[in-house]
């Protein structure tokens, strides 16, 4: 029996019962709210292991709950809304949420999105009590110490920025990172006309470590939000 705990935040009573019962068919175990004072008050008391969260609750715009909960707390944060507008995604995302998905979605593109999050906790808990200077992911390898990645075994040879963008999506491995904290966290700053300078950068990043760049199996398009790096678990899996 699977004993992660999810609090799922949606004031629409049909589809929070949805997600309630699409969670317990699968072995989850689960708190609800209805409300964004009730929500912060679960993910205090409640230790949920992942938040799913609607954004448009009667008492706080759900952004403002992720920015709270971001103040304490690394919990992943699955948003699920009807605001299916790029720019909704990306003020969600910069808040400090995980994930997106957009209302109407499936139950299985919904129990995809969760096992992401679960991959990143499993992946957060390995790391805990010494930062290990190697990440492996699949046939990926990132050696902080030597400054190096390899994939299936041979060193890939990148440029400063390549290898910058490469760590910082590997330190935050099934999470979207939009292209405002991209540019910020490698450039310093967020210009919209760098935005077309990190889509080449990436393109031949890709290049470098991707068997088929037009079919990417490391780096994730979001298109016209950002870009995540997804982990590879045994055999290569779709990440949603």
């Amino acid at each position: 029996m699977n004993k992660t705990s999810i609090l799922v935040v949606e004031d629409d009573k049909a589809v929070r019962n949805l997600i309630a019962t699409t969670l317990e068919t699968q072995g989850y175990d689960y708190l609800t709210a209805e409300t964004g004072a009730s929500a912060l008050m679960q993910a205090v008391s409640g230790h949920p292991d992942i938040m799913i969260l609607d954004l448009g609750l009667p008492d706080m715009d759900g952004v403002e709950i992720i920015k709270k909960v971001r103040g304490w707390s690394s919990l992943p944060i699955i948003v699920v809304s009807a605001r299916s507008e790029d720019r909704d995604k990306i003020s969600a995302l910069d808040a400090g949420a995980d994930d997106y998905l957009t209302k109407p979605f499936s139950a299985d593109e919904l129990l995809a999105r969760v096992r992401v999050a679960l991959r990143r906790i499993r992946y957060d808990s390995a790391r805990q009590g010494a930062e290990s200077s190697v990440f492996e992911n699949g046939g990926l390898k990132i050696d902080y110490a030597a400054g190096c990645a390899y994939v299936d075994g041979e060193e890939v040879h990148l440029t400063p920025i390549e290898y910058k963008l490469l760590c910082l999506l590997a330190h935050n491995v099934g999470k979207v990172l939009t292209h405002n904290m991209i540019l910020k966290e490698i450039w310093g700053n967020v210009l919209p006309s760098d935005t077309p300078s990190l889509r080449v950068f990436m393109a031949t990043l890709r290049k470098k470590i991707e068997q088929v760049p037009s079919q990417p199996k490391y780096i994730q398009t979001h298109v016209g939000v950002g870009y995540r790096m997804l982990r590879i678990v045994n055999s290569p899996e779709a990440d949603a």
